[in-house]
């Protein structure tokens, strides 16, 4: 590469450079910490490694076994208050599963609040059962949403060809449109699967032994060195689900009219009934035990501290991850250069909670002025969550109409100038939802903000663990529904996204 070369290069790229770098350093500290470790792999590394492996593919076959008839449900099946259906269906997502984990685990077994309300006897829900059941129930959205985009991107004249050929309804889906939407399938399995990798407190709380929770044990017994071996372990796994989720690429068929299915009253009603102890697990359950401990013991050891620290952090995090996105979102539309430093920021994102607070831990043992302060748990969030913001911005950025910039600088405007006055004013849109994003999951890491917090600093989602490990359950009402609503606010604006794509693929010719 030439000096003339560089020169050449677009102003985003040595920003952007260094980002993409920032964002690998974590896997270069693990590096280095594991090879004070001799021993690679040991009889116990099997028992975490088949456990994962087995919650990592039993929740992805629960997921699609549920998620993909909910997907044909909401797109192409009449039923009454459609939309209410949709959002209730995808509301699981909003909340962060290691809350079902904890609600389950409190409302099941003997002594269980089912069993102190209506004086039946339930089975306890823990270990591989109750850690599956939990992933299922909070990671099911990944697939409906990804499948139902699909099925509404399909021109439904193939099903009435085959109709018109004499197959049921039924099977005109299983052969004709099924096969068609299988990237999407494909596509949300493989996010359930990072999802459940990288997810720590349900395990812990089921008392699974996975790659997360045997990380967090051995970080809590200063073996440093071997939970950053297991976290190399982990990320390997991690890897190879991302390069398949890179390899997955989506339905290239052009939008049509889409089908509608009119069922009758028994059918609807049959349906409703087949959703509803899906809802009633999943977000019923979980408010249900939260209002009776609020009822129960009031507010009693919460401090709205707790709730201002969650957020104050947070804000931080979402601020600087949007000022370091707008580099890189513009290097990535500059060229394939900056399309490579962009995937690379990406890593962070795939990386588990656990293992960057791991990595995080060591750089802050090397720069004592760093350790335990709140300016390392805000670069363990912007290094987790920036790929959302650059995402947002880099989506908004695209969208722009480039003879503007153009103009700008035909009336004399430098690129500065035309980046300031023009580009930048146009892209604030993408910059807000990208610090929404960032700033809500910022809000319910529990992994990271456990291991790297400033000693005293609780938050919402700290204290939520911590009464759990007290055993004081009845004190996580608050700080659990206000996770809840949090996280419904992040649900709420990635569903206006997908309002608004439906309403792209509607807008056709056909219809």
């Amino acid at each position: 590469m030439t000096p003339s070369s560089l020169l050449r290069w677009p102003a985003s790229y040595p920003l952007a450079l260094v980002i993409a770098l920032m964002a690998l350093v974590p896997v270069g500290v693990l590096f280095g910490l594991a090879s004070d470790e001799v021993q690679l792999f040991d009889a116990h590394n099997l028992t975490v490694l088949s456990n994962t492996l087995l919650l990592m593919l039993f929740t992805v076959l629960g997921s699609v076994v549920i998620g993909v008839p909910l997907a044909l449900l909401t797109a192409y099946v009449q039923m009454p208050w459609r939309r209410l259906w949709l959002i209730l269906l995808a509301a699981p997502l909003a909340i962060p599963s290691y809350i079902g984990a904890f609600t389950l685990y409190a409302a099941f077994g003997r002594g269980g609040e089912i069993e102190n309300l209506l004086g039946l006897p339930v089975p306890s829900v823990d270990g591989l059962p109750g850690a599956t059941l939990v992933m299922i129930l909070y990671s099911y959205p990944f697939v409906m949403l990804t499948t139902r985009a699909s099925l509404l991107s399909l021109d439904a004249s193939l099903v009435n060809a085959a109709r018109t050929l004499g197959m049921t309804l039924g099977v005109s889906l299983w052969r004709v449109v099924l096969p068609r939407v299988v990237t999407g399938i494909a596509a949300g399995g493989l996010l359930v699967a990072l999802y459940t990798l990288s997810d720590f407190g349900t395990p812990a709380i089921m008392r699974l032994d996975t790659f997360t929770r045997v990380i967090f044990v051995e970080y809590n017994a200063f073996g440093l060195s071997q939970a950053a071996m297991l976290s190399l372990q982990l990320l390997v796994i991690v890897g190879l689900v991302l390069f398949l989720e890179s390899r997955v690429r989506g339905s290239r068929e052009r939008p049509g009219r889409h089908l509608t299915i009119w069922p009758g009253r028994g059918q609807q009603l049959a349906i409703a009934l087949s959703v509803v102890p899906i809802l009633v697990l999943a977000i019923m359950l979980p408010l249900g035990v939260f209002g009776i401990w609020l009822a129960r013991e009031g507010t009693e050891g919460f401090e709205f501290s707790y709730a201002w620290n969650s957020a104050h952090a947070s804000f931080l995090a979402a601020i600087f991850a949007v000022v370091l996105a707008v580099p890189v979102a513009h290097a990535a539309i500059a060229g394939r250069a900056g399309r490579l430093m962009e995937r690379m920021t990406y890593f962070g994102f795939g990386v588990p909670g656990i293992v960057m607070g791991t990595a995080l831990v060591y750089v802050g043992l090397q720069l004592p002025f760093l350790y335990q302060t709140l300016g390392l748990l805000v670069l363990a969030y912007v290094l987790r969550f920036l790929p959302l913001a650059v995402s947002s911005v880099r989506s908004t950025a695209e969208g722009l109409d480039p003879s503007l910039v153009r103009a700008a600088r035909v009336l004399g405007a430098s690129p500065r100038e035309a980046f300031q006055r023009i580009t930048l004013p146009l892209t604030v849109r993408g910059m807000v939802a990208g610090a929404a994003l960032v700033f809500l999951e910022a809000m319910r890491e529990l992994p990271a903000t456990l291991m790297l917090g400033p000693t005293g600093f609780e938050t919402l989602a700290t204290y939520l663990w911590r009464v759990y490990e007290a055993g004081y359950f009845g004190r996580a009402a608050i700080p659990g529904l206000l996770l809840v609503l949090m996280s419904a606010l992040g649900l709420a604006l990635m569903l206006s996204g997908e309002r608004r794509a439906e309403f792209d693929v509607t807008e056709t010719p056909h219809s």
